[in-house]
């Protein structure tokens, strides 16, 4: 009857409906609030009140999926038996739970030897609903039906409950259990779990499941609160103590007469193993079970929903998992990674425990001993922790040679080491955790990038910060509380174009970027960091014993047979371009700029022989045959007829590089049009201030046995809206060289704010 008239109310009020595409209009303007939720193109129809949401597959994927809920143990430090005298107070009615209205026994039943009672109750709860969604229900309260089994032998209280209002289309459960704590017979356990199935609701099923699951879990923690209250109340009227079940004669002429008279004849039992069991869900594959005193104490706070995904996915692991499972704080951080959607985190987290299985991750910080070049010149180390306890690593990222790593130890190296500094990050935070008696899951990394220049954008080498990078980011999520990036030059911008599209949101809102002196003061990291662990190189007071860094010699680089066996010459020269450069016949790169402000980046190795480079722009575009997009190669581009100055300009200042010098530069551009990038050969007799071979040059060139230069380049071009905010932030930034770009020189135009890092 009432799911009749709810239909006929439906009717009703979608009669009045009016939804298109521009919006919905109700004519008392209570349709506003549900109409958020539905999707421009879904109509209500009177004829087919469910077709609101038929044509909306994407929004309605959670209408067959059952939700559940599953509670961690919450422990009342009092006796069972004071706990069941408060658990009473909360029956007929209770003014502490707005929403319930009141109840009534529908059959009560008691044991021969009344150890066991047996209540099943009828409970109004009130529908906090909009208006709307009451009036189409035509409901103002539901019913639910409780069953309570509470055994005075085994001092164990068992709850199990269920609507009946719109069974038909809705279907929630619920189970509940109050024990004794199994380490301490004084206090007493509680655990609950529910399910949540809408097979349909006139439309409004995922409005309802948002309710109902708002709702629930707003009344779970005040269902604690609630007991904690009467347990006051009980104790302020000085019951403190109430003693416990023991058994009494029992006349067998009095048997019979125990059941009470309202009990119908489906609650009799003749044993007391007739009545329902412990719900299996709450039972977990281990004695140990969260219970949320170790919750607050260890993880932090959270909220029930958030608890019951943590219960729910340990309890699977528990039950699948062969092998070591993960410690609870591990798992909490996959959960919130993908902000405790559980299926997602589950997914996630499988992947990752396959992925340290595979790789022997867990025995890394026992078996991983770092080569003798990364022991010295990786800049990197752990210094205390952070003013909120979070353990603080130091990383000087502009003083190290990440080339020159690359080179002496490859990517694989460098990927353990990186994955050894994650795990004993996590170590160390558990220490944390210990030592300051408040959960601490992630720690702080301070980045200065003193020192940062073009080199560090040598393109493998940012290919393997984004491998390490996507890797970290997928196996150890939500680790990085805090990034402190100090000191950050003018080319950093460049750098975070590159690796900033790889990191994940949540990630990027830790950052903290200071140009200049601006870590400094008030506001800096003086808010982050105590005075006496600020290091030393920073103006601090701590002596920081992280490495400085510093360039790799390359009698440490590994031979050309131990890089085709780490694999690293095939990755590079997919990268990279080889070009051999003869004498007279300069070899050029055409680059097309489609607008003002774009950013040219280069990168190249002189392998054999000296050359010059220069950077220049031409009025028109050089005759170009079919090449392929972008980037576009020719050995030499220029026009013999045209005249420097005036169909071309040179925007680089020439710059001499020596056979085995690494050449790393950047240029902002002022037009568009074409670039052309150009390197020929060098000789001391020769003048760099015309580009155009003379005919004596073409002869020797024709003449000469093989190509006198060779060079491995890469270059590319950054888009202005990929750095025009940050880059004119950090524009006024100066940055002093340290000893790594002491041992380098540098050639920029301050007017185009450009320029080439070369070393050896």
């Amino acid at each position: 009857m009432i799911e009749q008239e709810a239909g006929a109310r439906l009717k009703l009020l979608s009669s009045k409906a009016l939804c298109s595409r521009q919006g919905v209009c109700w004519d008392s303007g209570e349709l506003s609030s549900l109409v958020k939720q539905v999707p421009e193109h879904c109509a209500v129809s009177p004829a087919a009140p469910r077709a609101l949401c038929s044509p909306c597959p994407s929004w309605c994927l959670s209408l067959n999926m059952v939700q559940k809920y599953q509670s961690p143990v919450r422990v009342y430090k009092y006796p069972f038996e004071l706990v069941m005298a408060a658990y009473e107070k909360r029956f007929p009615t209770c003014p502490l739970i707005p929403v319930f209205l009141g109840s009534e026994i529908l059959g009560e039943w008691k044991s021969a030897d009344g150890a066991v009672h047996t209540v099943e109750r009828s409970c109004r709860l009130r529908v906090d609903a909009p208006r709307l969604l009451r009036k189409i229900a035509g409901v103002e309260y539901v019913i639910f039906v409780q069953r309570n089994v509470l055994n005075w032998r085994e001092r164990t209280l068992l709850i199990d409950a269920h609507n009946e209002t719109f069974a038909s289309r809705v279907t929630v459960k619920e189970n509940c259990r109050y024990t004794v704590h199994p380490e301490n017979e004084d206090w007493t356990c509680f655990e609950q779990s529910a399910s949540l199935d809408v097979r349909s609701f006139f439309g409004f099923e995922s409005t309802l499941e948002k309710i109902a699951m708002k709702q629930y879990t707003a009344n779970v923690k005040r269902g604690k609160e609630v007991i904690e209250h009467y347990l006051s109340e009980l104790i302020s009227q000085g019951t403190s103590h109430i003693p416990r079940w023991t058994p009494a004669p029992v006349r067998e002429e009095d048997a019979r007469s125990q059941a009470v008279h309202q009990c119908p004849s489906s609650m009799v039992a003749d044993d007391p193993s007739d009545a329902p069991g412990p719900d299996p869900e709450m039972d977990t594959a281990d004695g140990h079970k969260l219970d949320t005193d170790y919750i607050e104490r260890c993880l932090g706070h959270l909220t029930p929903m958030q608890e019951s995904c943590l219960v729910q996915l340990r309890r699977w692991l528990q039950e699948t998992h062969k092998g070591k499972i993960p410690k609870d704080e591990h798992i909490l951080r996959f959960l919130r990674a993908r902000d405790f959607h559980l299926d997602k985190a589950r997914d996630m987290l499988c992947q990752s425990l396959s992925w340290r299985k595979q790789h022997q991750v867990d025995l890394l910080l026992q078996t991983w001993q770092p080569p003798a070049p990364l022991q010295e010149f990786y800049a990197g180390g752990w210094h205390y922790q952070d003013i909120d306890g979070r353990p603080l690593y130091i990383l000087r990222l502009g003083q190290m040679d990440t080339k020159g790593l690359m080179k002496a130890v490859g990517e694989e190296a460098l990927l353990q080491h990186v994955l050894s500094v994650n795990e004993e990050g996590q170590k160390r935070c558990e220490g944390n955790t210990r030592q300051f008696g408040r959960p601490i899951s992630s720690w702080t990394c301070l980045l200065d990038l003193e020192g940062l220049n073009m080199r560090h954008l040598w393109r493998p080498g940012v290919k393997a910060l984004l491998r390490m990078i996507e890797v970290v980011e997928d196996n150890y999520p939500e680790t990085l509380g805090r990034l402190l990036i100090v000191r950050a030059p003018r080319v950093f911008p460049v750098l975070w174009t590159l690796v900033s599209p790889f990191i994940n949101e949540n990630t990027r809102r830790k950052f903290l970027i200071y140009s200049g002196s601006n870590y400094q003061g008030p506001g800096g990291l003086v808010d982050y960091l105590d005075k006496d662990v600020i290091p030393d190189f920073l103006g601090g007071e701590s002596v920081c014993n992280v490495p400085e860094g510093g360039l790799v010699p390359k009698s440490l680089y590994l031979t050309e047979e131990e890089q085709e066996q780490a694999d690293q010459l095939r990755q590079w020269s997919e990268t990279y371009h080889a070009a051999s450069v003869f004498r007279g016949t300069p070899h050029e790169v055409a680059v097309e700029i489609p607008e003002g402000e774009s950013v040219i980046t280069w990168d190249f190795d002189i392998l054999r022989g000296d050359v010059v480079f220069s950077l220049y722009h031409v009025k028109q575009a050089p005759k170009l045959g079919p090449q392929e997009p972008g980037v576009r190669v020719s050995g030499q581009l220029i026009d013999k007829s045209w005249v420097l100055g005036a169909d071309y300009s040179r925007v680089e200042a020439p710059l001499i590089c020596r056979e085995g010098q690494s050449i790393q530069g950047s240029h902002v551009t002022q037009w568009p049009g074409t670039y052309l990038l150009q390197w020929q050969i060098h000789s001391p007799s020769e003048s760099v201030a015309c580009s155009l071979p003379g005919v004596d040059d073409v002869l020797t060139a024709l003449h000469s046995p093989g190509p006198k230069s060779k060079l491995l380049y890469y270059c590319e071009v950054l888009a202005s809206q990929d750095f025009r905010g940050s880059m004119s932030s950090l524009e006024s930034c100066t940055s002093r060289f340290s000893q790594l770009s002491a041992t380098t020189s540098s050639s920029s135009s301050g007017q185009s704010h450009s320029g080439s890092v070369v070393s050896r």
